[in-house]
């Protein structure tokens, strides 16, 4: 089975719905499976083997906190989440070993950024390891979530705290800073080339001038600038993509 193998524990069953569909619909998410309190995620967990917990703090009995050291002591713990209604608990929850903390109601793009930390902490060898990390991004657009694929992104421009992923078929916006994407999105074909774009090398059809003498990656969604701390790299970048015949190609 590829894709993570997951369990969500929250005592709220509006909560816990909730946030397991929104891990199923998740790329990166084989399975789910859902606990309804700390007792009968333990239960889980001493049957059975979990990539990641994503972990509600505040529940009776045993809390997140007190079932999250408790995991971190086994001798292959699984990677853990917070998802709480509180922020108060954030240094806490680091403390015992978290990856991420997230606040509800639950974002799709941070459900994303956390997923993609927890495929990093997972060893490569494990059979259910997730073959890649953000390789769609969740795009919420009236009330409905749809992913775009990352092989369908020609490049991506900086919008402040957001990033807009231009493909042939339309213009995409995501809340996440470009820093942050071009970390995930680092060999996987990607390149930075200006300090507001990333463009996917395979998609560059040829390189222009501009009016201004500039350099620009011409992509069927439209002309990239390339600035000239970046364009040796680039240039050498589309020479090796020729020579393995992908270039034109998309990423």
């Amino acid at each position: 089975m590829s894709g993570l193998r997951v369990l969500a524990v929250d005592d709220l069953p509006g909560a816990l719905a909730e946030l397991c569909r929104m891990l199923r619909e998740a790329p990166e998410v084989g399975e789910v499976v859902g606990a309804g309190d700390a007792l009968q995620a333990v239960k889980l967990l001493q049957a059975d083997r979990f990539d990641a917990v994503f972990l509600d703090i505040s529940m009776p009995g045993l809390d997140g906190l007190e079932l999250a050291s408790l995991l971190a002591k086994l001798s292959e713990p699984p990677v853990i989440v917070f998802v709480t209604a509180h922020d108060g608990h954030a240094v806490a929850a680091y403390g015992i070993g978290a990856v991420d903390y997230l606040l509800k109601p639950v974002r799709t793009e941070r459900l994303a950024a956390a997923l993609a930390k927890v495929l990093r902490m997972v060893p490569s060898g494990s059979p259910r390891h997730a073959p890649d990390a953000m390789a769609a991004l969740p795009v919420d657009s009236g009330g409905r979530t749809r992913y775009v694929r990352r092989d369908d992104v020609l490049f991506v421009e900086a919008h402040g705290d957001y990033v807009r992923l231009h493909t042939r078929g339309g213009v995409h916006l995501v809340r996440m800073p470009i820093s942050r994407l071009a970390e995930y999105w680092e060999g996987t074909g990607f390149t930075r080339v200006h300090r507001g774009f990333l463009l996917a090398v395979a998609g560059v059809q040829e390189l222009r001038s501009d009016s201004a003498g500039g350099l620009l990656a011409h992509t069927e969604a439209g002309d990239v600038p390339v600035s000239r701390r970046h364009a040796r790299d680039l240039r050498d970048r589309l020479l090796e993509a020729a020579q393995r015949g992908q270039l034109g190609s998309g990423s």
